[in-house]
């Protein structure tokens, strides 16, 4: 997945530019960015604090080591019942 060029602190650092009297448009000149981008950065980020989105970060890692975890315990199980079925 390509990283972006912004970390998160930044991003809502730009999107809090706004309400301070720049549009939408004008931001995205000034940063370089587009509009799509700009409008999933506020739909992702709008409202939050540079400590939520290290919250939602830490949260984000821990669902998907949570999920390869449960992956590979359905695999197992797959498994065991498989070599279970041959036996008998």
């Amino acid at each position: 997945m390509k990283r972006s060029r912004f970390s998160e602190e930044q991003i809502i650092g730009i999107l809090k530019e706004g309400p301070a009297g720049l549009g939408a448009k004008e931001l995205c000149r000034k940063h370089g960015v587009i509009d799509a981008t700009f409008c999933k950065w506020r739909s992702k980020y709008g409202g939050m604090e540079v400590s939520d989105a290290k919250k939602l970060k830490a949260l984000e890692v821990e669902h998907a080591k949570l999920k390869k975890l449960l992956a590979e315990q359905m695999m197992d199980v797959s498994t065991l019942k498989e070599m279970l079925g041959k036996n008998f």
